[in-house]
């Protein structure tokens, strides 16, 4: 039985989509040294997220980087971050979470007395706020006395 199909070069096939042989081996070799420089560099993070799970994209290009340089392969802080992107290997930032003043509680809540004043000067009305900051196992509380004119902090105290 005969063959209908005629055989066709490569340079004829590369000639239609303008394109030269060269072009097509060497984009084909590129393809395949870049997938092997990529599964390189995956093996690697792998190896080094299982001692170090949580390790950002940032800390790990700089380990990296003498591995990258040993090997002669090009790929900067971005390229590794869409390469383990594309990988599902990224690490998902812990929501922090903020604590806020309750302020649903059964001790006396004093009336807002300035609710109406507007203040045309400054030193008429000053108010006052207090937050905190922790500090690993510390809280330090800090205390504002704001004029409310020209917002300026004329007071404060750190305990």
């Amino acid at each position: 039985m005969k063959s209908n199909f005629r055989h066709i070069g490569l340079a004829k096939l590369c000639g239609w989509f303008g394109i030269s042989r060269q072009a097509y081996y060497q984009y084909n070799w590129e393809t395949i040294s870049s997938t092997l420089e990529e599964e390189m560099v995956l093996m690697q993070v792998r190896d080094i997220r299982s001692r170090h799970r949580r390790m950002g994209t940032r800390k790990l290009y700089e380990i990296l980087h003498p591995f990258l340089l040993e090997n002669q392969i090009k790929i900067g802080r971005d390229g590794l971050f869409d390469l383990l992107s594309a990988n599902h290997l990224l690490v998902r930032r812990r929501k922090r979470r903020i604590q806020t003043t309750n302020s649903y509680h059964r001790l006396r809540k004093y009336p807002n007395l300035i609710r109406e004043m507007i203040p045309t000067a400054i030193n008429q009305i000053w108010v006052s706020d207090i937050t905190y900051w922790k500090l690993g196992e510390i809280h330090l509380y800090i205390s504002f006395i704001t004029d409310v004119y020209s917002h300026k902090i004329v007071g404060y105290h750190v305990g």
